[in-house]
């Protein structure tokens, strides 16, 4: 309501690399779990925003946040926590480029955004009363058109994170196998956990055996790309749309993996 589309365009649009560079700046400033990101993801769109440099966004909102960079520092120290800071941050950038020409912010799977983008610029929104009024509404008709995709994600995300004991997870993404990396980024993609949490469920699965780098894996790929998050993307986006984001994520997490193990 109050930054004009145009400058948003021209920040993170119209500067091709640059346009990723600040979309992941915003991310890692913005203390947002993955579900959260996916509303301000759509704005952004909503102003102009490419997809690449949505995508980066995306991927850096709730890998960067200051708590969890916070809480890497005091648990892990600052090295690992300023590896990985860099990994998530440089990937988010690369892999927003790389994959952006595959999907398109014009997918929409409904056109909703983009009648509520024309509304806002149609009408002269020049009270605090009225910008009130149609941000109130616009966020009312965004949270009906995705409450029943989060419900049955949440749902399922849920399930499974109860269900899912540490010692299946040691089983098959513990030990020194090159597979137990990609395993991993696998197991922590259907689970249902904000990045708080999943730091330390991965230290103690650390100290039962599992390399820093599979624990990093689950840790990107459960906070990065929940269920949750894909069914609300699936309520805006197509489904290749939806693979794309999924697939940057998962990529993500088994280089910063692979990485990790490498230096740490």
């Amino acid at each position: 309501m109050y930054i004009p589309q145009d400058k948003i365009q021209k920040w993170m649009a119209s500067r091709g690399i640059w346009g990723n560079v600040m979309a992941t700046v915003v991310g890692a400033v913005t203390p947002f779990c993955a579900c959260s990101t996916v509303p301000m993801a759509k704005g952004l769109m909503n102003a102009g925003v490419s997809f690449s440099a949505v995508l980066s966004f995306i991927i850096a909102s709730p890998l960067l946040n200051p708590i969890i960079l916070a809480m890497l520092l005091a648990l892990v120290g600052w090295k690992a926590c300023l590896v990985y800071f860099i990994l998530v941050f440089g990937l988010a950038i690369v892999l927003g480029l790389l994959f952006g020409k595959f999907g398109s912010g014009g997918e929409s799977a409904t056109e909703s955004a983009c009648r509520c983008s024309e509304d806002i610029q149609k009408e002269h929104l020049n009270t605090f009363g009225r910008k009130l009024h149609q941000a109130f509404w616009g966020a009312v008709r965004d949270y009906k058109a995705v409450f029943w995709f989060l419900i049955i994600g949440v749902g399922i995300g849920s399930l499974i994170y109860g269900y899912l004991p540490q010692d299946l997870v040691l089983k098959y993404a513990g030990g020194k196998s090159p597979l137990a990396i990609p395993i991993a980024a696998l197991i922590g993609i259907p689970l249902y956990i904000r990045t708080e949490t999943a730091i330390p469920i991965g230290l103690a699965l650390m100290a039962k055996g599992m390399s820093i780098g599979a624990v990093i894996a689950l840790i990107i790929g459960g906070a990065g790309m929940a269920i949750p998050e894909m069914t609300m993307l699936a309520s805006i986006f197509k489904k290749k749309t939806v693979a794309v984001i999924v697939a940057a994520v998962f990529m993500t997490a088994v280089i910063s993996g692979f990485v990790f193990n490498a230096i740490m």
